[in-house]
């Protein structure tokens, strides 16, 4: 293909703005408020580490629910059940569970069009054996039904997934059975295809958080694998932060660079998403101790949840905090805008409580 010298420059100026983002990220010192309410109704029962999504479909908006741990936070808790609202009578309900005969942990979920996707996910087995699932549904939240679709090519779990111009869903980077991958997989929903794109250039993690904001990625944190001579590795707080500009011509080409990090230390299971109207993308809650899937951390301290929140405004490259009202929150799959809010759908509280709160965050 030859590329015409305007092309050619455009892309120089865009590595360029890229490379100055990256140097000169800053902290805006103006921290901004932000409320938690509770208007939408509690879940049918606690549930944390599910995945979320909301959607519109035939004039009616859903918020919904798939699989997680309940509150005995056992293996036996782990569950593939599917929870409905519907703004129509404004009322949860239970549906048929994600497929598969088997509950499962740290799935990912996302909405393109009037349906909603949800990908992976892993299996935990009496004795603890964790295993990394495949499976790819599609939801239609007006039948309560689910069609399969083509499985992932390297199952993953605790990844974070971005849909890009209604088309293409990135899964960027996520655990796979025995560690850490650094791959991103691009799915085509009309194509019903995989492929892979631009890998991320940091350490690969999971338990990350991001979003995207028109055709530009940010992810943030999560937990590196960190290897040692003499004992077995170690799961770390990761406090890396990227970047990653898709190309306008060849989707699976994406430009990543590293970011400054966020104010603060790494957090771990934040609740995030890209947000067109305020620039940038949002990250509430999460925790600064990593932790298994009961709360408690890999250091054997009971993790808690971090109170504030943040957003990195994409324009200009800078941070910004974010004091919230309200309980703090840890161990979500995604952040969800719904009837005017963003909200968080269940999750852990103080003492790694399980719960069922559905909470809505606006800024003041």
């Amino acid at each position: 293909m030859t590329v015409t010298p305007k092309r050619a420059t455009t892309k120089g100026l865009v590595a360029i703005l890229l490379s100055v983002l990256a140097a000169a990220v800053v902290v805006d010192m103006a921290r901004v408020d932000m409320t938690q309410t509770e208007t939408v109704p509690p879940l049918p029962e606690p549930v944390t580490n599910n995945a979320v999504v909301s959607l519109t479909a035939q004039g009616r908006e859903f918020l919904i629910s798939f699989a997680g741990l309940g509150p005995g936070e056992d293996h036996d808790d782990v569950h593939a059940r599917t929870f409905v609202f519907d703004s129509a009578d404004e009322q949860w309900r239970e549906v048929a569970p994600v497929p598969g005969g088997v509950g499962r942990l740290a799935a990912t979920a996302v909405a393109v069009g009037e349906l909603a996707y949800v990908f992976g996910g892993y299996t935990v087995a009496e004795d603890g054996t964790e295993v990394s699932t495949r499976w790819v549904h599609a939801f239609d939240p007006l039948s309560g039904e689910f069609t399969e679709r083509a499985s992932m090519p390297v199952p993953v779990d605790d990844a974070i997934a971005v849909v890009y111009q209604d088309q293409y869903i990135y899964l960027v980077s996520g655990w796979h059975d025995f560690g850490n991958v650094n791959l991103v997989q691009q799915y085509n929903v009309i194509a019903d295809t995989w492929s892979q794109a631009t890998p991320t250039p940091g350490r690969a993690v999971f338990g990350h958080a991001g979003g995207i904001v028109g055709d530009t990625i940010v992810y943030c944190d999560g937990v590196a694998v960190e290897p040692h001579e003499n004992r077995r590795r170690d799961f770390v707080a990761n406090p890396e932060c990227f970047v990653g500009r898709i190309d306008d011509e060849e989707s699976r080409r994406i430009d990543w660079r590293e970011i400054k990090p966020h104010p603060g230390k790494p957090r771990y299971r934040m609740a995030a998403a890209g947000s067109i109207e305020d620039g940038g993308v949002i990250f509430i809650g999460g925790s600064e101790n990593p932790y298994n899937y009961d709360g408690v951390g890999y250091d054997g301290v009971a993790s808690r949840p971090a109170k504030d929140a943040l957003i990195y405004k994409v324009e200009n490259g800078s941070w910004q905090q974010i004091d919230v009202s309200g309980p703090a929150t840890m161990d979500h799959r995604g952040l969800v805008f719904f009837e005017g809010g963003w909200v968080t759908i269940g999750g852990m509280v103080d003492d790694q409580q399980v719960s069922d709160d559905v909470n809505t965050y606006t800024f003041d």
